[in-house]
């Protein structure tokens, strides 16, 4: 009795009546004589129930259907709910897909519907039967009776949940929409929703993300966008994701209306609580949640955090990966849409961020605007108060580890960075570059971008886990060396600091350091970007650095306080202990890599581009490069150069090659040294044995480098303050400001020392100059320059020694009467003069005699030429027999010097004198000295007697 009463709209009680007009007007009259059809009178309701649906799409229809009629089609609908035979049209539509696809389903309940509604995108589905599931879906979309298993399932949850409270428009309160939105609402404050409901709820979430065309407000606001961008993709989800694509600007602009559709229908259908509902989704990814995800069980919303978690990687593929950021992309625009997030820090949101129900909108706090206000209090310290609580702190993590993979998932930063994205960052379109490109242009951002990507890289400064795309890089470095801060659960800038620590491991790979790099360069643009450095540093900055932003500038500001309290001995340092031990350990890992010295780089980028273009950054090596060439720079990248060697010759510490190449020999010979003499203590012990080659041949490239100028040697500068101005004052007045002085002053020095005229403190560091400088001729940068020619002529052999040991200096002497340039032999009479002052600055001759020295001159005190004079009273002492090899050097040392006498007469009083000591005629030379003196003497006793009496008597007159 009732399928015929459902076949003819006639026989529905009450229908005609209520609908009589509407069916006239939409021209779905009775069937005209001559064509009737057994059927025909079920194909009225199936045209009105078309105009209901068209009505809703329709922003502007132009055929409205009454109010009593919509209840009363709506009525027809939820009447033949329980067994689709009572749908006339839909089952003479369907009965040939119900016999291939729900054969085994017994009618009844609306089983048969929800049978067909699975299978409705199934290719064999007939096009007729779609059609009319269709508007079955979009009348329960319209009304959730229509579905008799969802109204039966949900009833008791319905009234419990006030789900359909009497007072509220009936159009609202069927509306399907608001039915799952008041009781996702209900399952997401962590009240109890039967499982019966909660299943047929996945299934209509489900049934809306597979057809768009069963949500209105997409329909309506999408219209165009779906025409233009996204024509012929209308089965499971496909439309729907290419409208997400192009919100995500990666085909073209959305409306806004269009967007907000798109926005709500998100939170209707809430993918984020289960992934399956979004079938395009589903199916994209189902090969990567089975590899990567096996271990969480199907259905948990933590699945899309896993799926986030392998974005990038190797197990992910790309489909999967384009679905997943075109859903995340909605996600992350609306905190509630993250139910674990939503969960953990429900409670956070309404005691900081005054946030409503999850259902429920505010102006005041967008939904957007939320997780901003979370993440602000995530990182708080105790002392600011109001922190989050642990749960919801790790999951704010969570999810910037997720945005910090693509610009797009952080709603704030694409809004207000849009323009500067298109300006500076077109080009980027590799995973994470968008962002970096950003912190790279900073400084040219708009004020709202710079402050808001300024934030980030300073959020990220206290926590780098937040760059996920550099942890996943950095992985086998952070297992290796920094699993220890990695476990911690506040980070607070350790783990940045101890991957730079380690950045040229031998297990770093180029990700992981080019990402670290960047970061560090990051980091120079705003001191704040250093977490360590800035908690430490803050109230010192705003005490002495005001106003001073960028790091370099701030580091430089604070260092110079420190250098100059330290020099003035001041009785308490301006800056704080805790200051000042972080700015320690900024200054050496800025000395790594010369671009995170931007004032250096910019000076030096033309002659980086000509001499060491084939020098790769970091390790130093383009500042040791920059080094190596000093004579052919540039003259601003040189004067730099020349500053930063005064400031490492200051503190060797600073100097990164030198640490980095000496670090073992420096825990062996120099356990306790201070920082300041480090340099010093390596020096010392450089002729060690145990001293590795390595190193010594960097300290022996930083003692020919200190020889070059005195102001890069800081203990012969504090010992000779007094003696240059005396001797050299003449060199300083025409050197030049900010030139080098070539060893000018150094050579100075040692004459002085020859003519024994230099203060003690000042003799002892020049005796040790020259000691080293005569081992080796390269530490003599005066010698190299003006006999570079004769020594590749004269001596080359001894020059390419892998050790030098003074064969060079030997050579030269010998063949003194060679050398034919002025200024070369100059320089080797000032040697020969140099080494009668004292034996140790002659290694040949002193390693000859030194037997000899043990036996004949032990008593003597080193120094002023005394062992030297012993020696020679010596060798012309006929009982004294000294060791072969040494009587014959000194007879060679005693040709060089008559040689050197004649080549190179004294120049005053003290060097006559000092010749004369050191002659092998000393005796004879002062026998007729004295008895020159004695007989002037006598004379002048003879000549005084006679005046005396000569004056006597003319006074007596």
């Amino acid at each position: 009795m009732t399928a015929i009463i459902f076949s003819d709209y006639r026989l529905i009680c009450g229908f005609m009546d209520d609908c009589k007009n509407d069916i006239n007007i939409l021209k779905c009259g009775s069937i005209r004589l001559g064509e009737k059809d057994a059927h025909s009178q079920g194909e009225v309701v199936s045209c009105l129930e078309k105009g209901l649906v068209k009505e809703a799409e329709e922003g502007d229809p132009k055929i409205q259907v009454s109010e009593v009629c919509k209840k009363a089609i709506l009525r027809v609908a939820e009447l033949s709910s329980d067994d689709f035979h009572l749908d006339r049209h839909l089952y003479f539509a369907c009965r040939d897909d119900r016999e291939r696809f729900c054969e085994n389903t017994q009618a009844g309940e609306g089983r048969v519907y929800k049978c067909l509604f699975n299978h409705k995108f199934e290719e064999s589905m007939s096009e007729k039967c779609r059609e009319a599931l269709t508007t079955r879906q979009k009348l329960i979309a319209q009304d959730y009776k229509v579905s008799y298993s969802l109204a039966k399932s949900c009833k008791s949850d319905l009234k419990k949940y006030r789900c359909n409270v009497e007072n509220l428009p009936r159009s609202r309160e069927a509306r399907l929409s608001y039915l799952l939105m008041c009781l996702e609402s209900a399952v997401h404050r962590g009240r109890q929703v039967s499982s019966e409901c909660q299943g047929e709820m996945l299934d209509y979430r489900r049934m809306l993300m597979e057809d768009f065309s069963l949500s209105p407000e997409i329909i309506l606001s999408c219209r165009g966008e779906i025409e233009h961008h996204c024509s012929g993709l209308h089965r499971k989800g496909r439309t729907l994701h290419c409208l997400m694509k192009v919100v995500r600007g990666e085909k073209g602009n959305l409306g806004i209306n269009c967007q907000q559709a798109l926005q709500t229908l998100i939170q209707e259908t809430d993918p984020g609580a289960d992934y399956r509902i979004d079938r395009a989704l589903n199916e994209a990814c189902e090969s990567v949640i089975q590899t990567a995800c096996k271990h969480i069980r199907s259905g948990d919303p933590m699945i899309l955090s896993c799926l986030m978690e392998h974005l990038y990687t190797e197990k992910m593929v790309e489909d999967c990966e384009h679905r997943l950021l075109e859903l995340q992309y909605f996600i992350s625009r609306d905190w509630k849409l993250d139910p674990v997030l939503y969960r953990k820090c429900q409670g956070d949101a309404s005691r900081l961020c005054h946030t409503h129900g999850w259902n429920e909108t505010s102006e005041f706090m967008p939904p957007g605007a939320v997780f901003s206000c979370l993440y602000r209090h995530a990182y708080r310290t105790e002392e600011q108060g109001r922190r989050l609580s642990r749960e919801c702190r790790a999951e704010v993590q969570r999810i910037l580890h997720q945005r910090a993979m693509d610009v797009k998932l952080d709603p704030a930063l694409q809004d207000k960075c849009l323009i500067d994205l298109g300006k500076w960052c077109s080009e980027k379109t590799e995973t994470g570059q968008e962002l970096e490109c950003l912190q790279d242009h900073l400084d040219d951002l708009a004020v709202e971008c710079r402050d808001l990507v300024g934030n980030l890289t300073e959020l990220e400064s206290e926590d780098i886990q937040i760059e996920a795309l550099l942890m996943r890089a950095c992985e086998p470095i952070i297992q290796n060396f920094c699993h220890d801060v990695a476990d911690n659960q506040i980070d607070s800038g350790d783990l940045m600091e101890c991957l730079i620590q380690n950045k040229h491991q031998k297990d770093m790979n180029e990700k992981c350091a080019i990402g670290v790099t960047h970061f560090q360069l990051v980091q120079m643009k705003d001191f704040r970007f250093s977490y360590k450095f800035k908690m430490a540093c803050k109230e010192d900055v705003l005490k002495l650095c005001p106003n001073i932003k960028k790091k370099v500038d701030v580091v430089i500001c604070l260092s110079t306080t420190v250098r100059n309290d330290t020099l003035q001995e001041a009785k308490e340092h301006r800056v704080s202990l805790k200051c000042r031990k972080q700015l320690r350990v900024e200054e050496l890992e800025m000395t790594e890599d010369i671009r995170l010295e931007p004032d250096l780089y910019e000076a030096c980028k033309s002659d980086i581009k000509n001499y060491c273009s084939t020098v790769q950054y970091g390790n130093a090596q383009i500042i040791e490069c920059l080094k190596e060439n000093k004579k052919q720079l540039s003259t601003r990248c040189h004067q730099k150069v020349f500053k930063l060697q005064e400031t490492e010759m200051m503190d060797p510490e600073l100097d990164y090659t030198l640490m980095r190449v000496c670090k073992q020999m420096i825990k062996r010979f120099c356990p306790e040294a201070d920082s300041k003499t480090m340099l010093q203590c390596l020096k010392q012990n450089k002729n060690s044995e145990l001293m590795d080659p390595k190193c010594k041949q960097m300290i022996t490239k930083r003692q020919i480098t200190q020889n070059t100028d005195y102001r890069l040697n800081p203990v012969l500068r504090k010992a000779c303050k007094a003696d240059i101005p005396k001797f050299c004052h003449g060199i300083l007045t025409k050197a030049k400001e900010d030139s080098e002085l070539e060893g000018q002053v150094i050579s100075c020095l040692k004459l002085r020392y020859a003519d024994q005229r230099l203060s003690s403190d000042c003799e002892d560091q020049i005796r040790i100059i020259i000691q080293e400088s005569a081992l080796d001729y390269r530490l003599d940068p005066q010698l190299q320059l003006h006999c570079s020619d004769e020594i590749s002529n004269l001596c080359a052999e001894e020059a390419a020694a892998q050790e030098q040991t003074g064969q060079v200096e030997e050579c030269l002497k010998v063949n003194l009467l060679k050398i034919k340039t002025d200024m070369c032999k100059r320089e080797v009479l000032n040697m020969l003069k140099e080494s009668k002052a004292d034996i140790f600055v002659d290694p040949v001759l002193h390693t000859a005699c030194a037997l000899d020295i043990k036996h004949h001159c032990a008593a003597i005190t080193p120094g002023r030429g005394r062992q030297m004079s012993c020696l020679m009273e010596a060798l012309e002492d006929k009982r004294v027999r000294l060791q072969p090899e040494c009587k014959k050097r000194l007879n060679d040392r005693i040709e060089m010097w008559s040689y050197a006498a004649k080549v190179a007469p004294a120049d005053g009083f003290s060097d006559l004198a000092m010749q004369v000591m050191t002659s092998p005629s000393k005796n004879y030379i002062l026998s007729v000295i004295s008895g020159s003196i004695c007989i002037l003497f006598l004379i002048g006793l003879m000549c005084g007697r006679i005046t005396k009496r000569v004056t006597r008597e003319l006074k007596d007159r």
